[in-house]
């Protein structure tokens, strides 16, 4: 376990900003990937015929391995090295690229998303569990607030320059152009950053991580497949009960080991379980954002992709600028008022967005879309920096799986919970009288293919009612949001602990290292 001297003696190390540009640089590549698939999403859904059940299979086929694989890459990074593991994560990300730019038709793309997810859980966890050792708590939050920028600049970026290449060559471009982002990430950590590991951390364990993606898997098919098949479908019924029963079996499983890869002791830390929370459901919203909006601004409005990644720009403005104010916001008032406070925003902007009509223009859609990414920022910098800080030193890899499995847990449900909601709602409102019962059927699969069937039968009545279907299952999605926002704000603002970043710094002792003493005044 890491000293207090030894903390102090690596903070005074120059090299410790360099290595964390080595960390922005593989997060840009992810923060970039994160966002490039939703814009894409329409015009895959066109040229390769995807329903919304195989687009949200495109958008979670990469988010379920990478909840599901977080926690043992982060044991791995502990027990081999984290940089040879971020590295080889980064290589594998580029393989999946490279399958996905190659596929020729809905599985295959799903099926390099999944690889993609595999390298994406090695480099997420240990770009966080580096952190604690390259710096002390008066530096960390700045750190986590630089890392979270930088997540958040790829994310504007991704919309743009993937809407940009959609315009100018053919759909694989969005997977090629993490070629050069990879091949950057690659060469900042060979030269930049330096290895670190914890040989004494648990073992992989074959069954837990088995339980887990079954048990994730299970409830994310269900979840999926139930929009279509009905949520009393034997099917249905039994993956439910199948994903209760592995997770049922997970726990069991790490409860009997000696030393778990699921690291129980820490869900008692009450600053990691709360902030970790927090910020996964802060995840479950932002995931909904993401996968209503680009449909909207492109088959609504009428956007083309890298018109929709430009008015993707608000939210991510103002979350960078939020990544940025942060820290000394929370220095002077607290993390749990910034955390409340920021996720009241942002239930406010998703709110404000759910009263959206088919009339609006992209001004009101603009205003919201600020506020939402105020509310983001605000809410998930303190929170996921009170996370880390409460971590063991010599658990950082393993803790920092832990917090980055939850988060995507919830950004998967998110995808697949909130995607399912606007399928039912469009379908359900959607009118197809006097079409075939082919065509019908087909244009109730997407806003995008209800668009590409009135163009082909000339129906102006179709195209209308598939944009006021569309809006209003955008606008019962947003509130699901709002109200989620705000309950997690009343919960954070009653039980989340409050650790201003001055306290951390007047201090001796490092909260990475003694977790419990910041807890033990709450």
């Amino acid at each position: 376990m890491a000293t207090v001297t030894q903390l102090e003696e690596t903070q005074q190390n120059p090299r410790r900003w360099w290595a964390l540009g080595a960390l922005v640089a593989s997060m840009l590549v992810l923060g970039f990937d994160m966002t490039i698939l939703n814009v894409a999403l329409p015009t895959m859904a066109e040229q390769l015929g995807a329903t919304t059940g195989q687009q949200q299979w495109m958008a979670d086929a990469y988010v379920v391995v990478f909840a599901s694989l977080m926690l043992p890459a982060g044991l791995l990074g502990d027990r081999f090295g984290r940089r040879r593991m971020l590295i080889t994560g980064l290589a594998v990300f580029l393989a999946g690229s490279v399958i996905g730019a190659l596929a020729g038709d809905v599985n295959w793309v799903i099926a390099a998303r999944a690889v993609m997810g595999v390298g994406a859980a090695l480099v997420m966890p240990l770009a966080l569990s580096v952190l604690p050792s390259l710096f002390g708590p008066a530096e960390r939050t700045r750190a986590v607030g630089i890392i979270s920028a930088a997540s958040a600049l790829g994310l504007p970026l991704g919309p743009i320059i993937g809407g940009w290449l959609l315009n100018h060559f053919w759909w694989g471009s969005v997977f090629l152009i993490n070629v050069p982002m990879v091949a950057i990430g690659v060469t900042a950590c060979v030269f930049l950053l330096p290895e670190t590991s914890d040989p004494a951390s648990p073992k992989v364990d074959a069954l837990s991580t088995a339980l887990t993606a079954t048990g994730l898997g299970a409830l994310i098919y269900a979840i999926i497949e139930a929009p279509d098949r009905g949520w009393g479908d034997p099917l249905v019924i039994a993956l439910f009960a199948a994903a209760v029963l592995l997770v049922a079996g997970l726990v069991l499983r790490e409860r009997q080991v000696d030393r778990p890869m699921l690291d129980m002791e820490l869900l008692t830390h009450r600053g990691f379980l709360l902030n970790a929370l927090a910020a996964t459901l802060v995840m479950f919203v932002l995931s909904g954002l993401m996968f209503v909006l680009p449909p909207y601004l492109q088959a609504v409005l009428g956007n083309d992709a890298f018109g929709t990644g430009l008015r993707l720009l608000p939210m991510m403005g103002g979350l960078m600028i939020a990544a940025r104010a942060a820290q000394p916001i929370v220095a002077r008032f607290g993390s749990r008022a910034v955390v409340s406070a920021g996720l009241v925003v942002l239930a406010f902007a998703a709110l404000l967005g759910s009263r959206t009509t088919v009339h609006d223009g992209y001004g009101y859609t603009a205003l919201w879309l600020s506020v939402a990414g105020l509310g983001f920022g605000f809410s998930v910098v303190p929170s996921m920096d009170g996370a880390l800080a409460a971590l063991p030193a010599n658990r950082a890899g393993s803790g920092s799986g832990l917090l980055m499995t939850l988060r995507q847990v919830g950004g998967a449900i998110g995808i697949a919970l909130l995607g399912s909601l606007l399928a039912s709602t469009f379908r359900d409102r959607l009118d197809v009288t006097g079409l075939p019962a082919p065509l019908g059927h087909t244009a109730g699969e997407s806003v995008v293919a209800a668009h590409l069937v009135a163009a082909k039968t000339g129906s102006t009545h179709l195209a209308a009612s598939a944009n006021a279907s569309y809006v209003h299952g955008m606008g019962l999605v947003l509130m699901v949001c709002g109200i989620a926002a705000l309950v997690t704000a009343l919960l954070a603002a009653a039980f989340l602990p409050n650790t201003p970043t001055a306290h951390r710094t007047e201090g001796n002792e490092d909260p990475a290292v003694a977790p419990a003493t910041a807890d033990a005044g709450q």
